[in-house]
């Protein structure tokens, strides 16, 4: 039996999925909203400097992986125009269903699939780009989905992994403090679910480290990989090209 963490708990890793689905299905009516307080809309910067470095091109082929809500699925569809696509994935329907409708909201239609970072069910070499933003410290086996999600990238082809990272060291205690008092309380006040913000905020603290998600990243098919720290290393942008 392999084990695997779920925030500060070891559980079974063949539960973690359904354990993590059962967060989003409880966050998702609020997601958004919670978003923009927890980081004092400090998201959006984010998502917008994600959408730079992809760099995108009329007619580029873009998997958004984790893609939630959709924000960046929408960002990047207005770059692609109609001569590409972008396709809208995400292992949590609630979430994804959230997403697809506020993407027709907003007049975008884009390919919308429920699925499985670790198994994707794309050909090889398929994109140009792939992005998963605060979705990877979720996954079950993080290298697994790296491997796949640099298997459906064309040769050349870029990973964009937006994720909470290891925060500078004079920020740490306030950083603390914040994430195990602040964060659950607005998660019962806001959503009425402060153990599904607890867990957020262990999952970042488990989440590999900027040197250590590059090196993994370089173990799973990467040849060239940087990273960018955002907010005092908050979160890091960390980008690989498969070569």
């Amino acid at each position: 039996m392999s084990h695997t963490d779920f925030g500060f708990q070891s559980i079974d890793a063949q539960d973690k999925a359904g354990r993590v689905r059962a967060v989003f299905d409880s966050v998702a009516a609020r997601y958004d909203l919670m978003n923009d307080l927890m980081s004092v809309g400090l998201h959006r910067v984010w998502k917008a400097c994600t959408v730079l470095a992809a760099n995108l091109d009329e007619g580029s082929q873009v998997l958004d992986i984790a893609g939630g809500t959709g924000d960046l699925a929408l960002a990047f569809a207005k770059k692609v125009g109609h001569s590409g696509c972008v396709v809208h994935t995400d292992i949590n329907e609630a979430m994804l269903r959230m997403g697809r409708d506020r993407l027709i909201d907003a007049g975008v239609v884009l390919p919308t699939l429920v699925c499985d970072a670790e198994k994707l069910p794309f050909p090889d070499a398929r994109f140009d780009l792939v992005s998963v933003a605060f979705g990877l410290r979720n996954m079950t086996h993080k290298d697994r989905a790296i491997a796949e999600m640099c298997r459906v990238l064309k040769p050349g082809g870029k990973l964009l992994v937006l994720e909470f990272s290891k925060v500078a060291k004079p920020l740490e205690k306030i950083y603390d403090w914040y994430s195990f008092k602040v964060l659950p309380q607005l998660g019962r006040l806001v959503a009425g679910d402060p153990a599904s913000y607890r867990y957020l905020a262990e999952s970042i603290r488990m989440h590999p480290g900027q040197e250590a998600l590059k090196s993994l990243m370089q173990k799973n098919g990467f040849g060239h990989v940087d990273y960018h720290n955002m907010t005092g290393g908050i979160v890091a942008l960390h980008v690989g090209i498969k070569c």
